[in-house]
């Protein structure tokens, strides 16, 4: 399983940074090449929420489902892979050391198939996910610092 962790500092209130990673309508905004995150149950964000994920690597659309694990608001959300491409996230959000500031701890979590597929994409994984960090960082600045 590859893993990237990633620390940000972004200048708003931790409850609006917080917000717009919890909606889901704003996940392809802000995750790299994610082009479906879509809700397939009635709850849409918390514990229990399961979501269609459709995300293009390279030459290949990798389709997963994940479903959030825990939820607490304004401080974690925790996704797990049930099926397909196996991609755990994990978001951690604490106030900064000024007032208005929030430290968004993120962890990306990835588990490659076997074969010559796997091989293939763990060559397109590594710089995807290097991409797709910096992409992240400046899209969730972008829409919550004023």
């Amino acid at each position: 399983m590859g893993e990237v962790k990633h620390r940000a500092v972004v200048k708003a209130p931790r409850e609006k940074v917080f917000a717009y990673i919890d909606d889901y309508r704003n996940v392809p905004d802000y995750m790299f090449g994610l082009s479906r995150f879509a809700p397939t149950t009635d709850v849409d964000h918390g514990v229990g929420a399961i979501f269609e994920v459709v995300i293009k690597v390279g030459p290949k659309e990798l389709k997963s489902t994940v479903k959030c694990v825990e939820w607490v608001e304004n401080e974690r959300i925790r996704l797990e892979s049930i099926s397909g491409l196996g991609a755990d996230t994990e978001w951690t959000f604490t106030d900064g050391d000024a007032p208005g500031m929030t430290v968004l701890d993120a962890v990306f979590g990835y588990t490659l198939p076997g074969g010559i597929a796997g091989r293939v994409l763990g060559g397109l994984m590594g710089p995807f996910v290097e991409q797709g960090v910096k992409y992240t960082d400046g899209k969730v600045r972008d829409a919550c610092e004023d």
